[in-house]
């Protein structure tokens, strides 16, 4: 089967799934209404771009609409640059500074004008056909390289801030969205790498692999539309957004050791062993951890002291993510439960539910981290000690 054939059947089927999950998340009903609109559009203009390979097919006597087709490509990684915003930070929201993302779009079809959008008809096809040799479009592939390597830096390090956030201040395993977006961005951008290669190769004298290169950029694009698609049906519930007003401990404890208090200042100022005590005592005796979606914020209030000092009372002075804090307790509580010969009728499932976890994979890694066993192994090598 010819490459460009095979190209375009598989270009038509990754289209027709965007355009149907797209309309998918515009019409269910859900909370996250603005997510699942800006992933729409993320989506859209991603299978928009995707159509290119059939899409000249249909509009070879429209160059205006070819045109511009083609140039919005510059809204994909925007969007999903806020989409990712927007599942990070529960109270993200659409503000006119975001506007500024559209500006490459806006910029790109600006450089096109004088000589396409304002020539006359013969001109515009003639600057179609002649498209790759035209500074304009040279300059504007150079570009696109910049604006997504800009983006997904900028995903990457949004994601690297979320993750720490997040084990400061929360305890929930089955809520933690890091993973499924770094991996979604990898996936991405390495789609992206391959469409580069692809654009780079038309300038070069290896013009024929590029025509080997179409149905590995429509294949892998299918791929991950197909793995994306599949991952949200079977985890609806899999993203919780943190508070974008949350700091990090690093933000607000001393930066250099001349701050940090010395033995001749106040006892205030220093490092507080009865706090620790204090809250110690607190977790063994009304065991806050069982609460599956825990937060500092709500250790905190039932402590009744500040947000700010309980973080860095644990993040700093401990020296552990609240996350591990408190996994930590869940954890020590499980084994008590599986060495207890009274409760070897449940099993490990209701185990996990019963000190706090709510997913079977989370509770198992973090048990044989902190174990070296897994549940299993450690319920069975207790009974043979007994």
């Amino acid at each position: 089967m010819d490459q460009y054939i095979l190209t375009g059947i598989i270009s038509f089927l990754s289209v027709f799934i965007s355009f149907l999950f797209a309309l998918f998340l515009l019409t269910v009903k859900t909370e996250h209404k603005l997510n699942n609109r800006l992933l729409a559009c993320f989506i859209i203009f991603n299978g928009i771009d995707i159509s290119g390979f059939f899409s000249y097919y249909f509009l070879q006597h429209e160059p205006v609409l070819e045109m511009f087709r083609g140039q919005t490509s510059l809204l994909i990684i925007p969007f999903f640059y806020l989409y990712v915003l927007s599942v990070c930070y529960a109270d993200f929201s659409l503000k006119p500074k975001h506007l500024l993302h559209i500006s490459p779009f806006l910029l790109a079809n600006l450089i096109i004008t004088p000589r396409f959008y304002l020539a006359d008809s013969t001109a515009r096809f003639l600057f179609l056909d002649n498209y790759n040799q035209m500074p304009e479009a040279i300059f504007l592939q150079i570009f696109i390289l910049f604006q997504l390597t800009f983006y997904i830096t900028a995903i990457f390090l949004v994601l690297r801030k979320y993750k720490k956030i997040y084990l400061e201040n929360y305890t929930n395993p089955a809520s933690v969205t890091y993973q499924w977006l770094f991996q979604f961005t990898c996936l991405l951008a390495a789609q992206y790498f391959i469409a580069a290669l692809k654009n780079l190769l038309k300038y070069t004298d290896y013009t024929h692999i590029a025509g080997w290169v179409y149905p590995l950029v429509g294949l892998t694009a299918l791929s991950v539309l197909c793995w994306f698609v599949l991952k949200a049906l079977h985890h609806p519930d899999l993203f919780r957004g943190i508070d974008s007003k949350l700091k990090l401990v690093s933000d607000f404890i001393p930066d250099s050791p001349a701050d940090m208090p010395t033995a001749d200042q106040p006892a205030s100022n220093l490092p507080d062993q009865d706090k620790i005590t204090a809250l110690r005592k607190f977790m063994e005796q009304e065991e806050p951890y069982l609460e599956p979606s825990l937060t500092i914020q709500d250790l905190a209030g039932q402590m009744k002291i500040q947000v700010r000092d309980l973080s860095i009372l644990i993040n700093h002075q401990l020296n552990q993510h609240f996350f591990d804090f408190i996994n930590e307790y869940r954890i020590q509580k499980a084994m008590a439960i599986l060495r207890d010969p009274r409760k070897n009728e449940l099993n490990i499932q209701e185990v996990l539910y019963a000190v706090g976890f709510n997913s079977k994979s989370t509770f198992n890694f973090a048990f044989k981290k902190y174990t070296k066993q897994t549940p299993t192994q450690y319920r069975n090598s207790s009974l043979q000690t007994r």
